[in-house]
């Protein structure tokens, strides 16, 4: 995945509490083997309504969602991730998130946001008001910004994930990094299954 240092862009306000995987991508989607194309199908029910925000041309081109509690709750689907990032997500700001969906996110390299629901409301207010206003989400120093409106918030990270985040690691990343180990083991593991091959 690619390194990921900064978030910024217009972000929008989806005013919806438990938003589970289900609803982020919808089940007949899964039936894809490609990952990509995904962002199609994000949200795919609700942008049958010509109302549904996303589908409002201020919002075009949003890079960060502002959503309400608990979301990315349900089933364990990497697809709700992939669909957010397809559709052009870069960052999720919420006061709560399915831990399967927080894991899968940062293995994915999309950006996970927590913030009190008081700070989610106010910044969701911002948005609605100024919708063209740049809110910024720095993962090098964890903080979320919108210098328009002088407002700034910290957010707490693993220090696992933000370094997994800034230096685009994923699982495989994660694995190659101890290639020196893994080649001396899979020498040293040669060797012996020769020695005991051998000695049969």
């Amino acid at each position: 995945m690619k390194p990921v240092s900064l978030v910024e862009g217009k972000a929008v306000a989806l005013r919806r509490s438990d938003v589970d995987t289900d609803q982020i991508i919808p089940s007949e989607w899964l039936k894809r083997v490609e990952r990509t194309g995904f962002g199609l199908g994000l949200f795919s029910e609700w942008r049958e309504d010509a109302a549904f925000v996303l589908n409002q041309p201020q919002h075009q081109g949003a890079s960060i969602l502002v959503a309400g509690p608990r979301f990315g709750t349900g089933s364990s689907r990497e697809h709700a991730v992939w669909a957010l990032m397809d559709y052009g997500f870069g960052a999720i700001i919420s006061s709560a998130f399915g831990d399967i969906f927080r894991n899968n996110s940062s293995k994915q390299g999309l950006v996970i946001v927590q913030l009190s629901a008081e700070l989610v409301e106010q910044l969701q207010g911002i948005i609605e008001q100024s919708p063209q206003t740049p809110v910024l989400v720095d993962v090098r120093h964890l903080t979320v910004e919108v210098p328009e409106f002088d407002w700034s918030q910290p957010f707490a990270m693993d220090s696992m994930t933000q370094e997994r985040l800034l230096q685009g690691w994923d699982d495989i990343g994660l694995t190659l990094r101890q290639s020196d180990s893994i080649d001396a083991y899979e020498r040293t593991h040669a060797s012996h299954a020769l020695t005991a091959t051998l000695r049969d």
